[in-house]
């Protein structure tokens, strides 16, 4: 069937709010476009519950399971550039069925695997269109409404992925522990199949623009100000992921938790994400630049306060990991607009490459706290070291800001 058949509106990419885009019309988009989110943080998280089941079931130790999760972030960083660009000639709607469509089969592959080196190449497949799947997929959401509304509808598109880890990633790991690992992805599968069919009604159909190529595309990497945004969101998350990569020793050891109460704080955080998802929208309204930096401050604080804080009583533990959740979450749908305003021409591009960074932070941060636990110091170290790195995302903030107004950018603007 064609896109015309679907008697969803049509958004001119020259000017792409459009009156004809029904308020009923943009929700039911995206929330087409949030089901993919949940698919792809349900299957990015899963793994990491289900590390012992996966390694019993192809027959391997558990740290040689956690390669498992590096091939799936991996994919993310490979993908996300490469399939962003190359996609650019198509019509974004159908750039994110087809999208949509080899992420469905890459999981049921996952879930066919009999072997650590299939289940490796399924999992690097799953990886590869979560970033360009996030970044095409931000600039229709984007297209949906008024201009300073945008910051808002990327947040409900990635509010897709923060509700994966409340209700997805528990029920998916429940599913894994008493059926077999291999159930988690045939879900996230079927899943992927009904986001294709959500997003083939609902989402408007939006021409290719002609004027973009692959050069367009990669011209985007020319720009320091990309470059910038790319730099605050590798430090700035960082800073988070040392902290929540080893957020179960941190609460056992530190806060005197249960293990059976794991489950439940990672619950908590996934309802902070949610939250700070909802918050980005009201907070840009100060300047994207501005909340950005006012983000990275929080941030750093609550980081350099979290050791203690989960030390001082379960009550304020239960509290940190709450905003350790909620505050980088008011970050993503920033930068995510922040990139596709600075790229000019090469917004797909860049757009995906903020989920790259977000990986690459994802594997700054928990080297750098292994290293401080290596070195024989206590779990409270981690989250000292994720506040170094959120202040040198606010110094690039900053260096963002004075380039803006050299060049006579405000960089103040809400979205």
């Amino acid at each position: 069937m064609t896109d015309a058949q679907t008697a969803v509106p049509v958004i001119d990419p020259v000017d792409p709010v459009g009156p004809e885009v029904h308020p009923a019309h943009m929700r039911l988009a995206l929330l087409a476009l949030a089901v993919g989110g949940f698919a792809i943080g349900t299957t990015e998280f899963v793994t990491m519950g289900l590390l012992p089941q996966v390694a019993d079931g192809v027959g391997i130790d558990i740290p040689t399971a956690g390669h498992v999760v590096s091939a799936y972030a991996a994919g993310v960083v490979v993908g996300a550039p490469v399939l962003a660009t190359l996609g650019s000639k198509l019509p974004r709607k159908t750039l994110l069925l087809w999208l949509m469509l080899g992420f469905a089969v890459a999981n049921g592959l996952s879930a066919l695997a009999g072997s650590y080196g299939l289940l490796m190449v399924a999992r690097f497949l799953s990886g590869l269109p979560h970033g360009a799947y996030f970044g095409v997929g931000s600039l229709v959401a984007a297209s949906l409404v008024p201009t300073h509304r945008r910051t808002w509808a990327v947040s409900m598109m990635i509010a897709g992925l923060t509700v994966a880890n409340i209700v997805g990633v528990p029920l998916t790991t429940r599913l894994g522990q008493a059926y077999g690992w291999q159930w988690p992805y045939a879900a996230v599968s079927v899943i992927a199949l009904v986001t294709v069919l959500a997003v083939w009604r609902w989402v408007p159909f939006c021409p290719a623009d002609g004027g973009v190529s692959v050069r367009s595309e990669l011209s985007a990497l020319k720009r320091p100000q990309v470059w910038l945004a790319l730099g605050i969101g590798t430090v700035g998350f960082g800073g988070m992921f040392a902290t929540f990569s080893y957020i179960a020793p941190t609460m056992t050891d530190l806060g005197g938790f249960s293990s059976a109460t794991i489950p439940l704080i990672l619950a908590l955080y996934g309802v902070g994400m949610t939250a700070g998802a909802m918050l980005s929208g009201p907070v840009s309204r100060v300047g994207l630049l501005r909340g950005i930096t006012l983000s990275l401050v929080t941030i750093a604080v609550m980081l350099a306060l979290f050791g203690p804080a989960v030390q001082a009583s379960q009550a304020l533990a239960l509290v940190a990991v709450f905003l350790l959740g909620l505050l980088p979450s008011v970050l993503v749908p920033m930068l995510q607009t922040r990139l596709m305003d600075v790229a000019h021409e090469g917004q797909a591009l860049a757009a995906a490459l903020n989920h790259s960074t977000l990986n690459i932070a994802n594997a700054l941060g928990a080297w750098l706290g292994s290293i401080v636990l290596a070195a024989g110091l206590g779990y409270e170290w981690p989250s000292r070291v994720g506040a170094i790195l959120a202040v040198l995302g606010v110094g690039i903030a900053l260096w963002s800001l004075a380039l803006d107004r050299r060049t006579g950018r405000s960089g103040t603007h809400a979205a």
